[in-house]
């Protein structure tokens, strides 16, 4: 086996620990809580789905890409509830050490390349990177109303003000979206499932 070969095998064998990594929120049945693996393949696959709405000039293939990456630091950092200020403290640093390590895996071939891709997603100044963190922002917002009638943000006790903050990206990253989004977090907070 080729060098190259072999630093993409080792690598292709520690992302699977992504499957490991479980977040917050809950599959739509209940039944457990989703892992991170199963949130990177939802939103490109909502990316796919989502396209026609794509600002102008956004690559959607490079979104898809983006978003399948841009979670893998977590098998490092874990993942952190965005609305948890204790540990969204140091974050950032936790997720640049893993990139680090993870992508470093790889060496040459894809692995500068993912770097860059998740770098791009994490400073969210590029048209693909908007996108793709507002399809972040989205799945969160589907998943903790239209199937978990308001789920961790309400048994958080997450304000309105809270979740608007969250998913202000989208207004940008995703504007055909928007109006649906405040409509959602309109309904949630009459429902009680997002504090006033």
């Amino acid at each position: 086996m080729s060098d190259v070969l072999q630093q993409q095998v080792v690598f292709l064998r520690e992302v699977d620990r992504l499957k490991s990594v479980q977040r917050m929120t809950t599959l739509g049945d209940r039944s457990r809580r989703e892992n991170s693996a199963e949130h990177s393949w939802h939103i490109a696959l909502m990316a796919s789905t989502l396209a026609s709405h794509r600002p102008e000039g956004v690559d959607v293939d490079r979104v898809i890409r983006m978003l399948l990456i841009h979670d893998l630091v977590e098998i490092d950092a874990g993942d952190t509830f965005a609305f948890d200020a204790a540990a969204n403290h140091d974050k950032a640093e936790r997720e640049r050490a893993a990139a680090e390590r993870l992508f470093g895996l790889i060496g040459g071939g894809p692995g500068p390349e993912f770097r860059r891709l998740w770098e791009e997603f994490e400073a969210g100044d590029t048209p693909d990177a908007r996108m793709a963190n507002a399809l972040d922002r989205f799945a969160a917002l589907l998943q903790n109303t239209a199937i978990n009638d308001g789920g961790t943000w309400r048994a958080h006790g997450v304000s309105k003000a809270a979740v608007l903050r969250r998913m202000d990206p989208i207004r940008e990253g995703l504007p055909a979206l928007w109006p649906l989004v405040l409509r959602i977090i309109d309904e949630q907070t009459a429902a009680g499932h997002l504090t006033v």
